[in-house]
């Protein structure tokens, strides 16, 4: 099987950063893409009575719900010998072209508990949890595509380590590791820059962006047939 291309992961990066920002501007501080973000936002919104308190508490059953039936659809697709990879990559873009419609003819919204803003949230929430899912089981070479704090880590690790470390087996080592995760992070950014500046622009028509490259990884994943490459 032909490995998957080395763009697929920072591509899935670049919606990681770009879906969380549109969620955190137009859902009152919601983060869809990782849970840790919204216990933080969630005091936040205790704290100054801010809307969004339900839609934070509910991010994390969803988010746990949809990762482990994407867990279980994997296996289930595995066992029957289908691409799982490409099926949940479908699966993924179908409910992010849902969070955008919906988004486009509910928002905008005022109120982050309102149930127009928690069914859209929610929908968010949902796609991004089966993102993570495949990133967890699917790219496991890669490094993870929408939390960067551990990218981040090991990118300061590895960077010292060049300028220190002698060893040829060590340094080539962390210039195989530093290649991927920098190529990662600079998709994240530029998703949130990007998803910022369109935001601004053209409101959360701004997602068609996401929709629009989780389609192209749909292609990617289709054409590549296999697991991504352990480079």
């Amino acid at each position: 099987m032909r490995p998957l291309h080395s763009s697929v992961a920072p591509a899935l990066s670049f919606n990681g950063g770009f879906v969380d920002t549109v969620g955190f501007l137009a859902l009152q501080g919601l983060f869809t893409a990782h849970v840790t973000g919204n216990f933080v936002t969630l005091g936040v919104s205790i704290v100054h009575g801010t809307s969004g308190a339900i839609a934070k508490l509910l991010a994390l059953p969803v988010f746990v719900l949809v990762v482990g039936l994407a867990h279980l659809s994997a296996a289930a697709l595995h066992r029957r010998n289908l691409a799982s990879l490409h099926l949940l990559m479908v699966a993924h873009t179908v409910l992010l072209g849902v969070f955008l419609a919906l988004a486009v003819w509910l928002g905008p919204f005022t109120d982050g508990d309102s149930i127009a803003a928690l069914i859209t949230g929610m929908t968010g929430v949902a796609a991004m949890a089966i993102q993570n899912a495949l990133s967890r089981q699917h790219l496991k070479a890669a490094p993870p595509t929408t939390l960067m704090t551990g990218n981040v880590t090991q990118a300061a690790i590895d960077i010292f380590s060049l300028m220190g470390v002698r060893d040829p087996v060590e340094r080539a080592a962390a210039k195989t590791r530093l290649g991927p995760i920098m190529r990662n992070l600079l998709g994240f950014t530029l998703g949130c820059v990007s998803s910022a500046l369109l935001y601004l622009a053209v409101g959360l028509w701004c997602l068609v962006v996401a929709v629009a490259v989780a389609a192209w990884t749909c292609v990617m994943t289709y054409e590549g047939k296999g697991e991504l490459a352990k480079a």
